[in-house]
């Protein structure tokens, strides 16, 4: 029986759907609560654009639910239908935020750029990188092909690592985007100190679900690093 797999990796899987229903849940709760000025979403997002001398970032919706997102290579700030039109507190926190990873690009905030440049190493890594360190694991002791199961598994592990680190740096974006956020949410009067506070929790919930992969995926580089040292 793996127990690294049910030590290590269950328990982040489990807090990863716990992550997931909170932030649904906590989303749910304050799209229901309309902000006080009527700010829309896309109102909110022109708001924060303009404060930081941002002409060149265009807003548009996109369907869906929670598919809010920052395109950086065509300066495309996309708003999910609940959050587009919508002057909720939830809509206005998550346009927000959503706005303040385009602040971090217009910026070229360090932890960013990385994050950028680690994108094209991390799909291969996640997607390859367990895999590859499997197939080196299940060939030790092969009478064949045992001399190179090292080595296979350290080109996975290696990849793997890539995309980690890439969950790793995602944790200070996400926390960065959401504290311009509220900060400039407040600077400007777009909500209230209370109005702010359902604002922060919806960004806390969507947080924890960063956190969450995060955790799962250092977990599971742990777990074939001690599979692989146990059948040494």
């Amino acid at each position: 029986m793996d127990y690294y797999y049910l030590i290590l990796v269950v328990p982040t899987l489990i807090l990863s759907m716990i992550a997931q229903f909170l932030v649904k849940s906590t989303f749910s709760k304050y799209s229901k609560i309309p902000s006080k000025n009527g700010t829309t979403g896309l109102k909110a997002a022109e708001i924060l654009l303009q404060s930081n001398n941002i002409n060149d970032v265009g807003v548009e919706a996109v369907k869906g639910s929670l598919t809010d997102h920052y395109d950086p290579s065509n300066k495309k700030l996309r708003l999910s239908e609940p959050v587009y039109n919508q002057t909720s507190i939830a809509a206005i926190g998550v346009s927000a935020h959503e706005t303040g990873h385009a602040i971090q690009h217009a910026t070229r905030w360090g932890p960013l750029v990385l994050r950028s440049t680690l994108v094209p190493i991390a799909n291969i890594g996640s997607s390859l990188g367990p895999w590859i360190a499997i197939a080196g694991l299940a060939i030790q002791g092969s009478a064949s092909y045992g001399s190179y199961a090292q080595l296979i598994f350290n080109i996975g592990i290696l990849l793997f690592s890539g995309a980690v680190l890439f969950y790793v740096i995602t944790l200070p974006v996400e926390f960065n985007a959401s504290n311009r956020a509220i900060a400039i949410l407040r600077d400007n009067n777009v909500l209230d100190a209370d109005e702010l506070k359902g604002a922060r929790k919806v960004l806390n919930a969507a947080a924890m679900t960063y956190v969450a992969s995060a955790l799962t995926a250092i977990a599971s580089l742990l777990r074939l690093i001690l599979l692989s040292k146990r059948r040494r």
